[in-house]
């Protein structure tokens, strides 16, 4: 089973495997917890840095 978690002005945390696919069509697998950006200043883009608590990114 694969579980979308929203953390509290954080990322959006997917448990579980996961097949990401890229603009250029290439294919990865995730098999445990991936953190994927929402504040859109991470430089890992989609994936979350941590750059949401050096900006001071909060939830709408």
């Amino acid at each position: 089973m694969t579980t979308v978690k929203i953390k509290p002005n954080g990322p959006l945390l997917v448990e579980g495997q996961i097949t990401i696919v890229d603009a250029d069509g290439k294919e990865e697998i995730k098999e445990k917890t991936t953190a994927f950006c929402r504040c859109g200043a991470s430089n890992n883009k989609p994936f979350c840095d941590g750059t949401h608590n050096k900006v001071g990114w909060k939830d709408s």
